[in-house]
């Protein structure tokens, strides 16, 4: 067995390869069915169409599959990954998270809350489904490419047998790195594409950004002109073909070398330079685009003001569990015993959907969250 595919505890071989099997334990766990009433950017109660964590998980996930088969790396580890990748996340989207940090670091619990390190936990410790051990037993690489995105990650409330296991101070695989760079392929073509649907941006907006206009000479090229009900699928569809192109061009050749049937898992030392990634032009295009979308979408009215009501539930709950505990269930006070009671609380809150906690803050509060 490589050290790819080493789990903590023992387990019976069978039909599948290992990271198949992981996979098919992370699309059955409860915290993978959650993401669908989970915030991407917009509300999930806001209408159907736009994307929630569980759709984003599922287009990142494709998206690293291309570029993991054009590259030559393991397909179903980068899928895995992919689909974990966001298990930590809040209701609520980031808001949701940042409340929470802040909330553990004024109670005395110093190492606050971390999305990245909480989509960990759950794959390790607060899913259950074996009567002897906690959390999944996947193996090292996903717990990896979780745990670590592209770079290593060092962070001080690390607790030790992770700092001992993980080799913070080394990259991750390089299906992990690609798991990466899907993933912001995926949330700025389909943030793009939920923002313009919910008239928050215009096209007008995004013309000012050479990538932009790269995309529309590619769309117009295909006979589709602005203003079209088409050109707006045209227009996610080019950039992404864009993006995944010179994503694929530009790392092939630096891939090359570490080509191997295993997964290359804390391998790469924080000096060495990522193996993979964009083109030096298109990669300085698309942070100028995200910077765009970053001041006229993210940060728009509209948004702020329904993040700003999710991130007053996430605080109202956590201040009303605190002071009374009674309002938790059972299967969550008996936890107490085992973590500390204000972890038990950011965990539970984490676990919530955006809908379940806006339930839960009108059965408490008598108030509902609009």
């Amino acid at each position: 067995m490589s050290r790819a595919t080493e789990r903590f505890f023992p387990f019976e071989e069978d039909f599948r390869d290992p990271f198949s099997r992981d996979r098919d334990r992370v699309i059955h766990c409860g915290s993978f069915r959650r993401l669908e009433y989970k915030t991407q950017v917009f509300l999930n109660h806001e209408g159907d169409y736009f994307r929630t964590r569980l759709t984003h998980s599922l287009e990142v996930s494709q998206i690293a599959r291309t570029l993991s088969r054009m590259l030559g790396l393991n397909e179903t580890l980068s899928e895995t990954i992919a689909l974990s990748h966001d298990l930590g996340h809040t209701p609520f989207g980031h808001v949701g998270g940042d409340a929470l940090d802040t909330l553990l670091r004024v109670d005395g619990r110093g190492n606050g809350f971390e999305h990245n390190f909480q989509s960990f936990r759950v794959l390790t410790t607060l899913e259950k489904r074996y009567k002897d051990f906690d959390g999944l037993n996947l193996t090292f690489a996903t717990l990896e490419g979780v745990l670590k995105h592209s770079y290593p990650y060092d962070k001080p409330f690390l607790p030790d047998w992770v700092r001992e296991r993980f080799e913070l101070e080394k990259h991750p695989s390089l299906e992990a790195m690609v798991v990466d760079h899907a993933d912001e392929i995926a949330y700025t073509s389909h943030d793009i594409d939920d923002g313009i649907k919910y008239g928050l941006i215009g096209f007008d907006d995004l013309m000012e950004e050479p990538l932009a206009l790269r995309v529309d000479a590619m769309v117009r090229e295909e006979g589709v002109m602005r203003g079209e009900e088409l050109y707006r699928h045209r227009f996610v569809a080019a950039l992404i073909k864009i993006l995944v192109e010179d994503f694929i061009a530009h790392s092939q050749v630096r891939v090359a070398p570490y080509a191997r049937e295993e997964p290359l898992c804390a391998t790469l030392p924080a000096s060495e330079p990522l193996p993979v990634g964009f083109g030096p032009e298109v990669g300085s295009e698309l942070k100028r685009l995200k910077k765009r979308l970053f001041r006229r979408l993210y940060r728009h009215q509209r948004i702020v003001s329904k993040m700003y009501a999710g991130k007053e539930c996430v605080r109202s709950l956590y201040r009303a569990f605190s002071e009374e505990e009674g309002l938790l269930p059972r299967a969550q006070r008996e936890l107490f015993t085992r973590r500390h009671p204000r972890r038990v609380l950011a965990d539970y809150i984490a676990s919530m959907t955006d809908r379940y906690a806006m339930k839960t803050y009108h059965e408490i509060y008598g108030i509902s969250i609009r």
